[in-house]
């Protein structure tokens, strides 16, 4: 991390302080089948005392333990400490053992059970690009190779930790926040449906967001994040305006012509709500105080989404509800179909359906599993293509083959069935 002039104030949580004596067996001692762990339980039980039994003693609990007098632990222990072999013969420990001196750490912090290593150091916040730049170095190559070289595990902390924090809850915020809207608008719209047409231009709204954050080189941040709830109820009353409109319109018109009446005659609240939250909050774009530069990514995703929002519910909810509507037709004229009273007829509606969707899968669906198309699907115009896409037109244009081939069949049923009962 020092080799980023931008951090400062590096430091870890080990206290290199105290002096401690580090054993290691000689062959002699391995020979004598002594293992280290073994030796490490022995010079702990005559260093430390072993408790020997424990007897209650009134409310408490009292133990008893066996140690070796103080006059034992003297600067020579370990010279004169005789280890018994495995066979029962006793030798010095100085024969087994060599002794090295080496610094050793005061403290070692655990965290269930694990060795803990806190490493720190101050980002300076005068370049956010750059330190977005040094924390993706830290996690993409930096810890990486020392977890690879190590043995060890890392997780990042502090701010990084707390961001991750808030954009899970922000995440589970959001959906629980969506999965409200939708509710309330099916129940008031008493439909399934209509409340995705409303709830569409949510997303739009984020490429005003984007748009803004690139114009004023402002990164997005969780400040960001909390424009963008805000922004999301905002954006979703002027939807429910028009569509409520237009709704009102279809009633003793034609849906286009309820569209295009709705749409305009919405212009102008829909303008006005937009236009005074954006001016409101406008100046404060422009302030360049240090307090107004927390606030500014929250101002730049509220002015902007708000802003590109009220041109796109005007635009896309329209044509939504257009498609809407033409979708409905063709379900309608399905469900139709399925009832017809010719029954070759219901049954090649019902196969076609089963084809479809299972074209879908094979194509699609595949492609979205493994990443990659079918091997038999594999042509040579396709192959250049990105599978996603080859995908997608394989699916078009066989579900247009289909189609061709449904209508020749049904075609040919009904008029052999008209024939049949003329004759």
């Amino acid at each position: 991390m020092l080799r980023f002039p931008e951090v400062s104030a590096v430091e870890d949580s080990l206290s290199y302080d105290k002096e401690e004596l580090v054993l290691e067996l000689t062959p002699q001692g391995k020979a004598l089948g002594f293992t280290i762990d073994a030796l490490g339980t022995v010079l702990r039980h005559r260093l430390g005392g072993i408790e020997a039994a424990t007897y209650p003693e009134g409310p408490r609990s009292a133990a008893i333990r066996v140690e070796l007098p103080e006059t034992e632990l003297t600067a020579d222990f370990l010279e004169r400490m005789q280890m018994r072999t495995p066979d029962g013969e006793y030798v010095p420990l100085a024969d087994i053992v060599s002794v090295t001196r080496d610094t050793g750490f005061a403290t070692v912090r655990r965290e269930n059970g694990l060795r803990l290593i806190s490493v720190t150091g101050d980002i300076s916040e005068d370049s956010p690009e750059r330190a977005s730049e040094i924390m993706q170095a830290l996690q993409d190559e930096i810890l990486p190779k020392i977890a690879a070289e190590r043995q060890v595990d890392w997780r990042m902390s502090g701010l990084s930790e707390q961001e991750s924090d808030f954009l899970t809850d922000a995440r589970n915020g959001l959906i629980l926040v969506l999965l409200g809207i939708y509710l309330t608008l099916a129940w008031v719209f008493a439909s399934w449906t209509r409340p995705l047409v409303v709830m569409s231009i949510i997303p739009f709204g984020l490429v005003g967001t984007i748009y803004g954050h690139a114009l004023w080189d402002v990164p997005l941040s969780m400040f960001t994040v909390v424009g963008l709830l805000g922004m999301t109820g905002i954006i979703i009353n002027d939807s429910i305006v028009l569509v409520t409109q237009i709704d009102e319109y279809a009633s003793d018109r034609g849906i286009f012509d309820a569209i295009i009446d709705g749409a305009a005659d919405r212009l102008r609240p829909v303008f006005l709500t937009t236009a005074t939250t954006v001016l409101g909050l406008a100046p404060l774009l422009y302030e360049r105080s240090q307090d107004a530069q927390f606030l500014k990514p929250t101002v730049i995703t509220l002015v902007y989404g708000l802003g590109f929002g009220m041109v796109l519910v005007l635009m896309v909810v329209p044509a939504l509800i257009a498609v809407q509507h033409d979708i409905g037709r063709r379900v309608g004229a399905f469900r139709r179909g399925l009832r017809f009273r010719h029954g070759r007829v219901r049954a090649l509606m019902v196969a076609a359906l089963a084809v479809i969707l299972g074209w879908l899968g094979a194509t699609m669906g595949y492609v979205a599993a493994t990443g990659e198309l079918l091997p038999a699907f594999v042509l040579p115009g396709l192959a250049a293509l990105p599978p996603l896409t080859a995908a997608l037109l394989l699916f078009i244009a066989g579900a247009a083959l289909g189609v061709v081939v449904i209508w020749v069949l049904a075609s040919l049923i009904l008029g052999l069935g008209r024939r049949g009962r003329a004759a």
